[in-house]
Protein backbone atom coordinates (compact mmCIF):
# COMPACT_ATOMS: atom_id res chain seq x y z
CA UNK A 1 0.00 0.00 0.00
CA UNK A 2 1.20 3.41 -1.20
CA UNK A 3 1.32 5.36 2.27
CA UNK A 4 4.20 7.45 2.62
CA UNK A 5 4.83 10.95 1.11
CA UNK A 6 7.25 13.65 0.41
CA UNK A 7 10.83 14.08 -0.17
CA UNK A 8 11.65 15.99 2.31
CA UNK A 9 9.52 15.83 5.02
CA UNK A 10 8.73 11.84 4.43
CA UNK A 11 5.26 11.10 6.27
CA UNK A 12 4.51 7.54 6.75
CA UNK A 13 0.73 6.42 8.28
CA UNK A 14 0.06 3.05 9.31
CA UNK A 15 -2.62 0.88 10.85
CA UNK A 16 -6.29 0.49 10.71
CA UNK A 17 -9.63 1.42 12.03
CA UNK A 18 -9.61 -1.48 14.09
CA UNK A 19 -6.17 -2.74 14.39
CA UNK A 20 -4.27 -2.20 17.88
CA UNK A 21 -3.23 1.05 17.11
CA UNK A 22 -2.32 3.52 14.34
CA UNK A 23 -0.03 5.67 13.87
CA UNK A 24 2.46 7.75 11.87
CA UNK A 25 6.29 8.50 11.00
CA UNK A 26 7.59 11.44 10.89
CA UNK A 27 11.14 11.76 8.99
CA UNK A 28 13.20 14.92 7.99
CA UNK A 29 11.84 17.37 10.81
CA UNK A 30 14.16 20.07 11.72
CA UNK A 31 16.42 19.37 14.78
CA UNK A 32 15.76 21.29 17.81
CA UNK A 33 11.82 22.07 17.62
CA UNK A 34 9.52 22.77 20.91
CA UNK A 35 6.45 21.03 20.76
CA UNK A 36 3.75 22.62 22.85
CA UNK A 37 1.85 19.12 23.47
CA UNK A 38 -1.23 20.94 25.13
CA UNK A 39 -2.06 22.32 21.45
CA UNK A 40 -1.06 19.21 20.29
CA UNK A 41 -3.65 17.62 21.65
CA UNK A 42 -6.18 20.45 21.39
CA UNK A 43 -5.71 19.73 17.28
CA UNK A 44 -6.12 16.07 18.19
CA UNK A 45 -9.53 17.03 19.85
CA UNK A 46 -10.97 18.55 16.76
CA UNK A 47 -10.96 15.36 15.07
CA UNK A 48 -12.01 13.36 17.82
CA UNK A 49 -15.09 11.31 17.10
CA UNK A 50 -18.48 11.47 18.99
CA UNK A 51 -18.28 15.00 20.36
CA UNK A 52 -21.38 16.46 18.45
CA UNK A 53 -24.56 15.15 17.24
CA UNK A 54 -23.24 15.67 13.39
CA UNK A 55 -20.25 12.85 14.51
CA UNK A 56 -20.15 8.72 15.17
CA UNK A 57 -20.85 8.24 18.96
CA UNK A 58 -17.70 5.98 18.92
CA UNK A 59 -15.35 7.69 21.05
CA UNK A 60 -11.40 7.57 20.90
CA UNK A 61 -9.30 9.42 23.23
CA UNK A 62 -6.99 9.99 20.81
CA UNK A 63 -4.27 10.40 23.01
CA UNK A 64 -0.92 10.07 20.65
CA UNK A 65 2.28 8.28 22.49
CA UNK A 66 5.61 9.31 21.06
CA UNK A 67 7.84 6.51 20.83
CA UNK A 68 11.18 8.26 19.59
CA UNK A 69 12.26 11.49 18.10
CA UNK A 70 11.16 13.93 20.52
CA UNK A 71 13.17 14.48 23.92
CA UNK A 72 12.26 16.75 26.61
CA UNK A 73 9.60 18.07 24.29
CA UNK A 74 12.20 19.05 21.72
CA UNK A 75 13.14 17.23 18.28
CA UNK A 76 16.26 15.41 17.97
CA UNK A 77 16.42 15.45 14.40
CA UNK A 78 15.77 11.79 14.14
CA UNK A 79 12.31 9.94 12.55
CA UNK A 80 9.76 10.76 14.68
CA UNK A 81 7.50 8.27 15.62
CA UNK A 82 4.06 8.05 17.46
CA UNK A 83 1.15 5.64 18.01
CA UNK A 84 -2.36 6.27 19.17
CA UNK A 85 -4.21 3.16 20.39
CA UNK A 86 -7.51 1.69 19.23
CA UNK A 87 -9.91 1.20 22.49
CA UNK A 88 -13.30 1.31 21.30
CA UNK A 89 -14.01 -1.16 18.12
CA UNK A 90 -16.99 -3.07 17.54
CA UNK A 91 -15.53 -5.71 14.51
CA UNK A 92 -18.56 -7.77 14.77
CA UNK A 93 -20.35 -5.20 12.70
CA UNK A 94 -18.56 -5.57 9.46
CA UNK A 95 -18.27 -9.42 9.58
CA UNK A 96 -20.51 -10.13 6.56
CA UNK A 97 -18.51 -7.08 4.48
CA UNK A 98 -16.16 -9.12 2.92
CA UNK A 99 -18.67 -10.54 0.62
CA UNK A 100 -21.31 -7.84 0.35
CA UNK A 101 -19.55 -4.79 -0.70
CA UNK A 102 -20.96 -1.74 0.77
CA UNK A 103 -21.93 0.72 -2.26
CA UNK A 104 -19.58 4.42 -2.33
CA UNK A 105 -16.51 1.96 -0.13
CA UNK A 106 -13.38 0.46 -1.17
CA UNK A 107 -14.58 -3.09 -0.10
CA UNK A 108 -14.69 -4.18 -3.42
CA UNK A 109 -11.53 -2.54 -5.51
CA UNK A 110 -9.82 -3.89 -2.19
CA UNK A 111 -11.39 -6.94 -2.47
CA UNK A 112 -10.06 -7.34 -6.42
CA UNK A 113 -6.76 -6.23 -5.33
CA UNK A 114 -5.36 -7.72 -2.82
CA UNK A 115 -6.80 -11.22 -3.23
CA UNK A 116 -9.39 -10.66 -0.39
CA UNK A 117 -6.52 -10.74 2.35
CA UNK A 118 -7.57 -6.76 3.10
CA UNK A 119 -8.83 -5.91 6.55
CA UNK A 120 -12.33 -4.93 6.39
CA UNK A 121 -13.07 -4.29 9.96
CA UNK A 122 -14.49 -0.51 9.88
CA UNK A 123 -12.67 0.17 6.53
CA UNK A 124 -9.34 -1.02 7.76
CA UNK A 125 -6.69 1.37 6.03
CA UNK A 126 -9.08 2.74 3.91
CA UNK A 127 -10.71 4.30 7.06
CA UNK A 128 -11.30 7.65 8.02
CA UNK A 129 -9.42 7.07 11.42
CA UNK A 130 -6.20 7.05 9.22
CA UNK A 131 -6.89 10.97 9.49
CA UNK A 132 -5.96 11.04 13.09
CA UNK A 133 -2.32 10.48 12.70
CA UNK A 134 -2.58 12.91 9.16
CA UNK A 135 -3.82 15.59 12.33
CA UNK A 136 -0.96 14.59 14.87
CA UNK A 137 1.40 15.59 12.42
CA UNK A 138 -0.39 18.85 11.08
CA UNK A 139 0.26 19.79 14.50
CA UNK A 140 3.38 19.33 14.92
CA UNK A 141 3.95 21.30 11.70
CA UNK A 142 1.58 24.27 12.25
CA UNK A 143 3.54 24.86 15.51
CA UNK A 144 7.02 25.16 12.98
CA UNK A 145 5.31 26.87 10.38
CA UNK A 146 3.90 29.51 13.43
CA UNK A 147 7.30 30.39 14.68
CA UNK A 148 8.28 31.26 11.14
CA UNK A 149 4.69 33.80 10.72
CA UNK A 150 2.36 31.09 8.83
CA UNK A 151 -0.45 30.44 9.86
CA UNK A 152 -3.04 27.71 8.55
CA UNK A 153 -7.03 27.76 9.17
CA UNK A 154 -9.77 26.43 7.45
CA UNK A 155 -14.31 26.53 7.72
CA UNK A 156 -16.74 24.49 7.02
CA UNK A 157 -17.81 26.28 3.59
CA UNK A 158 -20.67 24.36 3.15
CA UNK A 159 -23.21 21.75 4.10
CA UNK A 160 -25.63 20.42 1.37
CA UNK A 161 -27.20 23.76 0.39
CA UNK A 162 -26.05 26.02 3.47
CA UNK A 163 -23.20 28.03 3.14
CA UNK A 164 -20.64 29.56 5.13
CA UNK A 165 -19.37 33.31 4.45
CA UNK A 166 -16.07 32.81 2.53
CA UNK A 167 -12.25 33.98 3.71
CA UNK A 168 -11.50 37.61 2.36
CA UNK A 169 -8.95 36.72 0.16
CA UNK A 170 -6.96 39.32 0.04
CA UNK A 171 -7.14 40.33 3.92
CA UNK A 172 -7.75 37.96 6.56
CA UNK A 173 -7.17 38.75 10.12
CA UNK A 174 -5.11 37.09 12.38
CA UNK A 175 -7.46 36.78 14.91
CA UNK A 176 -10.00 34.98 12.38
CA UNK A 177 -7.24 32.16 11.77
CA UNK A 178 -6.95 31.81 15.35
CA UNK A 179 -10.42 31.13 16.40
CA UNK A 180 -11.09 28.96 13.67
CA UNK A 181 -8.19 26.78 13.89
CA UNK A 182 -9.19 26.04 17.60
CA UNK A 183 -12.85 25.23 16.80
CA UNK A 184 -14.29 22.03 16.25
CA UNK A 185 -17.23 22.65 13.55
CA UNK A 186 -15.36 26.23 12.16
CA UNK A 187 -17.56 28.38 10.54
CA UNK A 188 -16.99 32.13 9.71
CA UNK A 189 -20.55 33.19 10.62
CA UNK A 190 -22.05 31.35 13.53
CA UNK A 191 -25.46 31.25 12.79
CA UNK A 192 -24.34 29.26 9.70
CA UNK A 193 -23.61 26.44 12.18
CA UNK A 194 -26.37 25.79 13.70
CA UNK A 195 -28.64 26.11 10.13
CA UNK A 196 -25.72 23.19 8.51
CA UNK A 197 -26.63 20.84 11.92
CA UNK A 198 -30.46 20.76 10.76
CA UNK A 199 -29.51 19.70 7.62
CA UNK A 200 -27.37 16.91 8.75
CA UNK A 201 -29.93 15.46 11.37
CA UNK A 202 -32.98 15.76 9.09
CA UNK A 203 -30.06 13.38 6.87
CA UNK A 204 -29.84 11.36 9.76
CA UNK A 205 -33.31 10.85 10.45
CA UNK A 206 -34.20 9.97 6.63
CA UNK A 207 -31.02 7.40 7.45
CA UNK A 208 -28.89 9.35 4.42
CA UNK A 209 -26.10 11.17 4.95
CA UNK A 210 -24.57 14.66 3.36
CA UNK A 211 -21.78 16.22 2.04
CA UNK A 212 -20.04 19.42 1.64
CA UNK A 213 -16.74 21.63 1.37
CA UNK A 214 -13.63 22.95 3.53
CA UNK A 215 -12.03 26.11 2.80
CA UNK A 216 -8.74 26.21 3.74
CA UNK A 217 -6.36 29.15 4.15
CA UNK A 218 -2.42 30.10 5.23
CA UNK A 219 -1.24 33.35 5.53
CA UNK A 220 2.33 34.56 5.69
CA UNK A 221 4.48 32.72 3.04
CA UNK A 222 6.65 33.65 1.27
CA UNK A 223 7.38 34.59 -2.04
CA UNK A 224 9.15 31.72 -4.14
CA UNK A 225 7.99 28.92 -2.72
CA UNK A 226 7.35 25.52 -5.02
CA UNK A 227 8.31 24.85 -8.77
CA UNK A 228 6.81 24.71 -11.90
CA UNK A 229 5.15 21.89 -13.44
CA UNK A 230 4.92 18.87 -11.08
CA UNK A 231 6.94 20.70 -8.01
CA UNK A 232 3.96 23.11 -7.87
CA UNK A 233 2.43 24.43 -4.06
CA UNK A 234 -0.99 23.20 -5.68
CA UNK A 235 0.63 19.41 -7.00
CA UNK A 236 1.80 19.13 -3.31
CA UNK A 237 -0.79 19.77 -1.30
CA UNK A 238 -3.56 18.33 -3.51
CA UNK A 239 -1.97 15.45 -3.42
CA UNK A 240 -1.54 15.09 0.29
CA UNK A 241 -4.89 16.23 0.66
CA UNK A 242 -6.19 13.28 -1.74
CA UNK A 243 -5.28 10.98 1.27
CA UNK A 244 -8.27 11.87 3.25
CA UNK A 245 -10.88 9.76 2.49
CA UNK A 246 -14.14 10.86 1.19
CA UNK A 247 -12.39 13.95 -0.14
CA UNK A 248 -13.26 14.13 -4.25
CA UNK A 249 -12.04 17.80 -5.40
CA UNK A 250 -10.23 20.82 -4.81
CA UNK A 251 -9.79 23.72 -6.52
CA UNK A 252 -7.34 26.80 -5.42
CA UNK A 253 -8.29 30.98 -5.60
CA UNK A 254 -10.80 31.20 -8.12
CA UNK A 255 -11.18 27.71 -9.44
CA UNK A 256 -14.02 26.17 -11.73
CA UNK A 257 -15.26 29.39 -11.23
CA UNK A 258 -12.47 31.20 -13.32
CA UNK A 259 -13.62 28.87 -16.85
CA UNK A 260 -16.29 31.90 -16.83
CA UNK A 261 -14.54 34.44 -16.60
CA UNK A 262 -12.54 36.73 -19.01
CA UNK A 263 -8.45 37.29 -18.51
CA UNK A 264 -9.02 40.31 -17.52
CA UNK A 265 -11.51 39.49 -15.42
CA UNK A 266 -9.12 36.86 -13.73
CA UNK A 267 -5.87 38.15 -13.46
CA UNK A 268 -4.85 39.76 -10.42
CA UNK A 269 -3.22 43.35 -10.63
CA UNK A 270 0.17 44.13 -9.28
CA UNK A 271 0.52 46.93 -7.46
CA UNK A 272 3.27 48.14 -4.34
CA UNK A 273 1.83 48.59 -0.85
CA UNK A 274 2.55 51.17 1.88
CA UNK A 275 5.26 48.65 3.32
CA UNK A 276 7.44 48.87 -0.63
CA UNK A 277 5.51 45.43 -1.05
CA UNK A 278 4.52 43.50 -4.18
CA UNK A 279 0.54 42.39 -3.38
CA UNK A 280 -2.07 41.87 -5.47
CA UNK A 281 -5.79 43.65 -5.31
CA UNK A 282 -7.47 40.35 -6.33
CA UNK A 283 -6.48 36.57 -5.37
CA UNK A 284 -7.97 34.82 -8.02
CA UNK A 285 -5.36 32.98 -8.26
CA UNK A 286 -4.71 31.58 -4.56
CA UNK A 287 -1.71 32.61 -3.97
CA UNK A 288 0.09 30.91 -6.51
CA UNK A 289 1.33 31.96 -9.80
CA UNK A 290 3.42 28.88 -12.22
CA UNK A 291 3.50 26.61 -9.33
CA UNK A 292 5.19 29.34 -6.67
CA UNK A 293 3.85 31.13 -3.79
CA UNK A 294 3.18 34.85 -4.57
CA UNK A 295 3.08 36.02 -0.96
CA UNK A 296 -0.90 36.50 -0.82
CA UNK A 297 -2.93 34.26 1.43
CA UNK A 298 -2.76 30.81 -0.36
CA UNK A 299 -6.92 29.54 -0.48
CA UNK A 300 -7.85 26.35 -1.43
CA UNK A 301 -11.19 24.34 -1.23
CA UNK A 302 -12.16 20.69 -1.23
CA UNK A 303 -15.17 18.98 -1.56
CA UNK A 304 -16.35 16.36 0.66
CA UNK A 305 -19.02 13.33 -0.68
CA UNK A 306 -21.87 12.36 1.45
CA UNK A 307 -20.74 9.41 3.82
CA UNK A 308 -21.34 5.95 2.47
CA UNK A 309 -22.08 4.40 5.55
CA UNK A 310 -25.73 4.73 5.31
CA UNK A 311 -28.51 2.83 7.54
CA UNK A 312 -31.07 2.59 4.60
CA UNK A 313 -30.77 -1.17 2.61
CA UNK A 314 -29.20 -0.86 -0.48
CA UNK A 315 -28.23 -3.17 -3.40
CA UNK A 316 -25.00 -5.00 -3.62
CA UNK A 317 -23.41 -8.23 -4.98
CA UNK A 318 -22.57 -11.51 -2.60
CA UNK A 319 -18.65 -11.99 -4.34
CA UNK A 320 -19.36 -15.53 -3.03
CA UNK A 321 -22.55 -16.31 -4.98
CA UNK A 322 -22.29 -14.08 -8.37
CA UNK A 323 -25.85 -12.94 -7.25
CA UNK A 324 -27.23 -9.94 -6.77
CA UNK A 325 -27.88 -9.02 -3.07
CA UNK A 326 -29.97 -5.95 -0.29
CA UNK A 327 -27.08 -4.35 2.48
CA UNK A 328 -28.50 -3.25 5.38
CA UNK A 329 -24.56 -1.47 7.41
CA UNK A 330 -24.49 -1.51 11.25
CA UNK A 331 -22.55 0.40 13.13
CA UNK A 332 -21.82 3.60 14.39
CA UNK A 333 -20.89 6.36 11.54
CA UNK A 334 -20.34 10.15 10.90
CA UNK A 335 -23.88 11.33 8.68
CA UNK A 336 -21.62 13.91 7.79
CA UNK A 337 -17.69 13.83 8.29
CA UNK A 338 -16.94 17.51 7.17
CA UNK A 339 -16.45 19.06 10.30
CA UNK A 340 -14.46 16.29 11.57
CA UNK A 341 -12.72 16.70 7.97
CA UNK A 342 -12.02 20.24 8.61
CA UNK A 343 -9.10 19.32 11.10
CA UNK A 344 -7.58 17.27 8.52
CA UNK A 345 -7.74 19.75 6.02
CA UNK A 346 -5.83 21.62 8.03
CA UNK A 347 -3.08 19.03 9.19
CA UNK A 348 -2.83 18.01 5.30
CA UNK A 349 -1.84 22.00 4.34
CA UNK A 350 0.15 22.27 7.64
CA UNK A 351 2.58 19.24 6.29
CA UNK A 352 2.47 20.18 2.67
CA UNK A 353 3.18 23.94 2.68
CA UNK A 354 6.50 22.57 5.37
CA UNK A 355 7.54 19.98 2.88
CA UNK A 356 6.83 23.42 0.12
CA UNK A 357 9.00 25.14 2.06
CA UNK A 358 11.90 22.44 3.15
CA UNK A 359 12.35 22.21 -0.87
CA UNK A 360 12.74 25.53 -1.44
CA UNK A 361 15.31 25.56 1.00
CA UNK A 362 13.24 28.36 2.98
CA UNK A 363 12.62 26.03 5.97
Amino acid sequence: MSSTWGERIKLSIFGGSHTEAIGVNLDGLPAGEAVDWEAVLAQMARRAPGQDPTATRRKEADQPRVLCGLLDGVTTGAPLCAIIENTNQRSKDYENLRVLPRPGHADYTAYVKYGNRHDVRGGGHFSGRLTAPLVFAGALARQMLARRGILVASHVASIGEVRDAPFDPVNVSPQLMERLSGEYFPVIDPAKREEMRAVVEAARMDQDSVGGTVECMVTGLPVGAGNPMFGGAENLIASLAFGIPAMKGIEFGAGFAAAQLRGSQNNDPFYYDQEGKVRTRANRSGGILGGITNGMPLVFRTAFKPTPSISREQDTVDLTTGRNAKLVIHGRHDPCIVPRAAAAVEAAACVAVLELLAESGLL
